[in-house]
């Protein structure tokens, strides 16, 4: 018998009817999420914030995604991880600064079990959770010790990284497969040819993918990748460093200026924005070479960076798994003005052996050894990129980090807490959203918000037996596609007394123990015009509104990030110090000058020779003071908020003279010789606690405090020095 055409056709479409109407009405499959997080970069690094370094992989998730302009970190490495990780103020979760309990909740240096990190909550959704990279959440790092603050403890199903927050590229201490301790050669699961940490943080989140994959590719999962590139010690490989040897050497300010133009081409910055004063004179450095080496290995750092960030997303291609992957890329700190290794450390030991197969690596910090057993050097003219070196970049490279804005990595002006923000999602991004620039404010606390928000999970109101905090932020996803984030209160900062309130356009910010300052941001971001005196009513109902949250979010009592202070901290009591050549005291028994103003007065006689070296010095490479001799002229150097102030003397001295160094209580440095003023005045910045080092009269043995290698001895012959720790209200 012969069936009607129409007759099949109609049968057809019955029976497929119902499969086409399931599969229409089956939701969409929740997100994969991985969250990139670069290490102590500045805003303008990558190349599509303005950069000069190539960066082409986060450029094209950046043009196939939404960039966020004002998107905020902490300031600092571990207040940030806390906070992205919990979407919570870092204080609420424990870790207010570093890993270090000072005594209040605010401050215990460890994670506290009142937060769920992203990793739980998603976990309960049904995802697989992986991270790569650097932890920095607890002070617990014995590796026999207490763990229960450590990734796979924290919700994380498979974890390969470092539980501490520096170290060598080439051989990372606390270097952790899930809860294990391993060294880079015994490793039983990666053993690459030539270990290096981003390489091998960009190598282990593609493989966790590809398992993914394998064994649970019916479930999506969240990737948290946080790498420690471009944190000190500068670190690459010199196939890396060859792309940019040369691309430096003009120095600073054309690459701040080259970079402020490419902003303000592609929008990221208004018109009008000027550039924040520059911080170093490159004509007034003595090593240029070797300055313009340490940003070549900085740049060389980021490009491998986003060379592993592209064999993730490469990854995601071959598997089918990029469109349906959200991508968030960010940054912890703004670009970093620390000296660490900036100083020469001389000759190590002669009877260095290697660390072997198994000896773990100790040390995060010079003094320190290679795992073949050589000597790490530090200060100018060793060539930063090898294993057996450790410097960071410095002061002047972090402003071009930072272009164009004030301040760096710790502190919350817009420089220390400006990152860009990455996010690529192809399946959900609108045709014209692609490239798209988001304008509104974010914070790190709305990570945590967009990750329950596209995975559909929930934030719980308890967890484990603990009850959990709610939750800060507000989910990005509605600003991904142009949407109003309709944030419910301003946003808020606090990082070693520096503090700060971001409400709308208008920013409210101070550094320690110095009045607020009121900028508008929409027209202001460098932070130029302080309009706090022209709007008084405005300013104290944001100082109103910082008071509320920090009494709220265990920020109080303000200044706890120091711990208790100690009697080496604040003792002696005692003012005035007479010394004489050769004397030595001890932290405790130094002169107390954190915050304090001080007067140095030294007579001596400078040899017939041009005369050499340091006459009196307290601290080291960080903070500190110093008076000392450059061929035969003086110099009064103090270091403090890791920048240097000095003052000097263009005559050069033969014979008897009474040098004297000034800092008022106000911040301004003076030198004069035998009464009168040779120098000044500069505008400096207080001591801002006790230095670390000790004082010497007569050498510098310690961290140095000038600009010369330890110790330094003077060459002429020293009658007295008085040290005067000024009261708070003196100023001559």
């Amino acid at each position: 018998m012969r069936i009607p055409f129409p007759t099949i056709c109609l049968a057809l479409i019955a029976a497929v009817a119902p499969i086409a109407n399931a599969a229409a009405a089956a939701p969409p499959r929740r997100p994969n999420v991985i969250v990139i997080l670069g290490d102590d970069m500045g805003y303008s690094d990558i190349g599509c914030y303005g950069g000069e370094i190539q960066t082409p992989n986060l450029d094209a998730l950046a043009a196939g995604g939404v960039r966020f302009t004002q998107f905020y970190n902490t300031a600092r490495c571990c207040p940030t991880r806390a906070s992205l990780l919990t979407g919570l103020y870092p204080h609420q979760a424990g870790i207010g600064h570093m890993t270090n309990d000072r005594g209040h909740d605010g401050y215990r240096g460890t994670l506290n079990r009142e937060s769920v990190t992203i990793a739980e909550v998603l976990r309960t959704a049904g995802y697989r959770t992986y991270m790569c990279g650097k932890w920095h959440v607890t002070e617990q790092i014995a590796p026999n010790g207490d763990k229960s603050n450590w990734p796979v403890q924290r919700g994380f199903d498979k974890f390969y990284g470092t539980i501490t927050g520096a170290g060598s590229f080439y051989d990372p201490t606390t270097l952790c497969r899930q809860n294990q301790y391993v060294t880079p050669v015994n490793d039983p699961e990666y053993r690459p040819e030539t270990y290096y940490y981003t390489d091998a943080l960009s190598d282990n989140a593609v493989r966790y993918l590809a398992q993914h994959h394998a064994e649970s590719a019916d479930k999506p999962f969240f990737l948290y990748l946080a790498y420690t590139a471009a944190h000190w010690p500068m670190h690459a490989l010199e196939k890396d460093i060859a792309r940019y040897r040369g691309r430096f050497d003009d120095g600073y300010q054309p690459h701040r200026a080259a970079r402020l133009e490419r902003m303000k081409a592609s929008g990221l910055v208004p018109q009008e924005t000027p550039l924040s004063p520059p911080a170093e004179d490159w004509s007034a450095v003595s090593d240029k070479a070797w300055e313009a080496r340490c940003m070549e290995v900085f740049a060389a750092m980021v490009d491998n960076m986003d060379a592993g960030i592209g064999r993730i997303v490469s990854h995601l291609k071959e598997t089918g798994e990029f469109d349906n992957t959200i991508i968030l890329f960010l940054q912890d700190n703004g670009g970093c003005a620390e000296v660490i290794g900036r100083n020469a450390n001389g000759n190590g030991p002669s009877d260095l052996k290697p660390l072997g197969d198994d000896g773990l690596q100790p040390k995060i910090l010079p003094p320190m050894q290679t795992r073949d057993g050589r000597w790490v050097k530090t200060g100018p003219g060793v060539l930063p990129g090898p294993a057996d070196t450790y410097i960071a970049y410095g002061r002047g490279w972090a402003n071009v980090s930072n272009t164009p804005f004030r301040e760096y990595k710790r502190w919350v002006h817009e420089g220390g807490i400006s990152t860009p923000l990455v996010m690529s999602w192809p399946a959900a991004v609108a045709a014209d959203r692609k490239g798209a620039l988001e304008r509104q404010p974010g914070h790190l606390i709305d990570v945590m918000a967009t990750c329950v928000d596209v995975a559909n999970a929930a934030y719980p109101a308890g967890f484990d037996g603990h009850a959990i905090k709610p939750r800060e932020g507000v989910s990005l996803v509605s600003a991904f596609h142009g949407r109003s984030l309709d944030r419910p209160q301003p946003l808020f900062w606090e990082h070693e007394g520096n503090r700060a309130v971001r409400d709308g356009r208008w920013k409210l910010v101070a550094k320690e123990n110095q009045p607020w300052e009121l900028y508008d941001i929409d027209r202001d971001r460098t932070e130029s015009n302080n309009l706090a005196a022209a709007e008084p009513e405005r300013a104290r109902t944001m100082a109103a509104q910082w008071d509320a949250y920090a009494a709220r979010a265990n920020v109080l009592p303000l200044g706890t990030w120091r711990g208790a202070q100690s009697a080496e901290e604040t003792g002696p009591s005692r003012r005035r110090f007479e010394l004489k050549a050769g004397d030595k005291l001890n932290r405790a028994a130094s002169p107390a000058v954190g915050n304090r103003g001080l007067r140095v007065t030294a007579k001596v006689e400078v040899a017939e020779a041009p005369g050499q070296g340091v006459i009196v010095a307290q601290g080291g490479a960080a903070i500190g003071f110093a008076l000392y001799l450059v061929d035969g002229k003086p110099v009064f150097r103090v270091r403090a908020d890791n920048q240097a102030f000095d003052v000097s003397g263009a005559e050069t001295l033969k014979g008897p003279h009474t040098l004297e160094g000034l800092l008022t209580t106000k911040g301004r440095l003076t030198l004069s010789i035998d009464g009168q003023e040779v120098g000044g005045p500069v505008a400096a910045t207080l001591i801002d606690r006790k230095p670390l080092d000790g004082l010497e009269v007569g050498r510098d043995a310690g961290g140095a405090v000038g600009l010369y290698e330890a110790p330094n001895p003077f060459s002429g012959r020293i009658e007295s020095v008085v040290i005067e720790v000024l009261p708070q209200a003196e100023e001559k």
